[in-house]
């Protein structure tokens, strides 16, 4: 409640608000889209925060994070208040998102078309939108004036990269590139991303050459880099990807020990995080993998990195 008495909400990507007396909405917005209903003569109002199109599952516990079972909910509820309520809307967000290899996955595109087609189908006229384009929005929805007021993210602020990073990522599973010289490490680390749920394999490679072409055709979002390999040691390639097309790395290698001068290289480097193979115990079973390797990867793949210079 703010001191008039009057309450405010901030929506979460995947929540929604439906308030019968005078309250102060507001979001961030990326690809995400919000629509904020009003009721013509009551001071009935709703918004909500919706990540992607539609719901493939049906799932009810999930059904604010998808903008058909997102609106229905904010309708269903807001006709609660009033069975005979007449509605108008208001739509915002649905920013571009760039996808692997800088094509665009057009999730705020299809976020947009969702609001438009279902209010059109219930007869809810819109009334005001601001969709579309490359950057992020902080919307403010007072329900009393029925008023929203939009401010533009820059596309260069931090955090505006790390959501859009994070909520792309929550939409999928995460792509892993391993890459290690021996076939039957590559096997075990293949086979523990693959048990896990929000994991998937996109590919593998025996070294750095084979993985340089695997980034560039695959577009991996974390890689998994052993550092002794034929041809070009794993440090030395990690050196040239941070420099050119930098992508969130964890070095995975028998000679990365804790406080050892290649461990603190390979961060100097641009490496995300370090682990040492040993102490994986890969040929013990699954468990240490779980318990060690498999959260610093999904960690890595939500960081954002950017090129690195370094003296020559």
């Amino acid at each position: 409640m703010t001191a008039s008495g009057v309450e405010r909400v901030f929506l979460l990507p995947g929540e929604y608000h439906v308030s019968r007396t005078p309250c102060q909405m507001a979001t961030l917005l990326g690809s995400c889209v919000a629509v904020c209903l009003r009721h013509e003569t009551k001071p009935y109002a709703a918004m909500n925060h919706y990540l992607l199109s539609s719901n493939p599952g049906g799932t009810e516990s999930e059904k604010g994070r998808f903008g058909d079972s997102s609106i229905e909910n904010i309708v269903w509820l807001m006709k609660k208040l009033d069975e005979k309520a007449k509605m108008t809307a208001k739509i915002y967000g649905g920013g571009a998102v760039v996808g692997h290899l800088g094509t665009t996955t057009d999730i705020g595109g299809k976020n947009i078309e969702i609001a438009r087609s279902l209010l059109r189908k219930k007869g809810i006229p819109i009334t005001e939108e601001d969709v579309g384009g490359t950057r992020g929005r902080r919307i403010y929805f007072d329900t009393a004036a029925n008023k929203v007021v939009v401010k533009p993210i820059q596309k260069t602020e931090e955090a505006e990269k790390l959501m859009e990073k994070r909520k792309d990522i929550a939409s999928r599973k995460t792509r892993v590139l391993v890459v290690d010289d021996s076939p039957l490490v590559r096997k075990i680390l293949v086979k523990a991303v693959g048990e896990t749920k929000d994991m998937e394999v996109c590919g593998e490679a025996g070294d750095a050459f084979e993985a340089r072409d695997k980034i560039l055709d695959l577009d991996p979002d974390v890689i998994s880099l052993d550092i002794i390999m034929p041809r070009l040691d794993g440090l030395k390639f990690l050196k040239s990807l941070s420099q050119h097309y930098p992508k969130p790395v964890v070095i995975c290698s028998t000679i990365a020990k804790d406080q050892s001068q290649v461990s603190a290289k390979a961060k100097e480097y641009g490496a995300v995080d370090v682990i040492d193979k040993d102490k994986l115990e890969l040929y013990k079973g699954p468990d240490i993998i779980q318990q060690v390797y498999i959260p610093k990867i999904r960690r890595a793949a939500g960081k954002v990195v950017r090129k690195l210079m370094f003296a020559s």
